[in-house]
């Protein structure tokens, strides 16, 4: 324990923003940047699959069916080497690590939010869309202004959820030589040499709290969608209730 308090102790920058202002940022800052940029990126592309999976029309539901299945599918690690390779053939020049990556959490993490947006929108009661058909809405009208919102709305914790699960898929961007938290590990334990075991334990308690204080947050978020959602239910219920027993006045 000791050994592990004097590691934080002479080294808490490399690990917070790595070289940051005398070099390149680094650290936990980039991890969090590289989550919140891929997640942020990821979530229209992960919609617009969504939808694409849930068009009646076959040439689009088909085709993003399949890039869904085939990015769950594949190791992260493979698109991590798939973008490193391809984008500097596509663009004709050099791309920095921290760009790879991010190309690659966009990609991967889109698969799982559109699974997570199409799971909230058939897990609404079909009587939603009923209803605004009934009113005359188009079928995009219906999508976007009623199905759409709440589906998003329901699906915000496990959202936070897949955000947690990108901050630890980050890691892999230490194959890339990408200066996040992992990278900044290796650094200190090739100083210190003598120390893997610690180094490597500050980390996973690093990971293990960021990680367990977003879990939380998304449980927190959960309970407050359920509590709104029986709340309206049962003000709905009591209107309900109340106009059922009010008497009618005959005229």
């Amino acid at each position: 324990m000791t050994d592990i308090l004097h590691i934080i102790r002479d080294n808490w920058m490399l690990l917070l923003v790595g070289q940051y202002p005398n070099g390149p940022l680094g650290g936990l800052a980039v991890t969090l940047l590289l989550s919140i940029f891929g997640i942020v990126l990821a979530f229209p592309l992960g919609v617009l699959l969504a939808l694409c999976r849930l068009s009646p029309l076959r040439f689009l539901s088909w085709p993003a069916t399949a890039i869904v299945y085939v990015v769950r599918g594949v190791p992260l690690i493979m698109f991590i080497f798939w973008t490193y390779f391809i984008v500097p053939q596509i663009l004709g020049r050099p791309v920095a690590g921290f760009t790879t990556m991010l190309v690659t959490l966009v990609v991967y993490q889109s698969a799982y939010l559109a699974e997570i947006v199409r799971a909230g929108m058939t897990g609404l009661p079909t009587g939603q869309t009923e209803a605004a058909r009934a009113i005359g809405l188009s079928y995009m009208q219906t999508t976007f202004k009623v199905l759409l919102p709440q589906a998003i709305y329901n699906m915000v914790p496990a959202i936070i959820s897949q955000f947690v699960s990108s901050i630890k898929d980050t890691a892999l961007g230490y194959v890339i030589s990408v200066n996040e938290l992992t990278f900044a590990g290796s650094q200190i334990n090739a100083t210190l040499l003598t120390m893997p075991f610690q180094v490597y334990i500050l980390l996973a308690a690093i990971y293990f709290v960021v990680c367990a204080l977003l879990t939380q947050l998304a449980r927190w978020l959960e309970q407050r969608i359920a509590l709104r959602r029986a709340g309206k239910l049962g003000q709905g219920a009591s209107q309900a209730s109340v106009a059922a027993v009010r008497p009618v006045n005959v005229q």
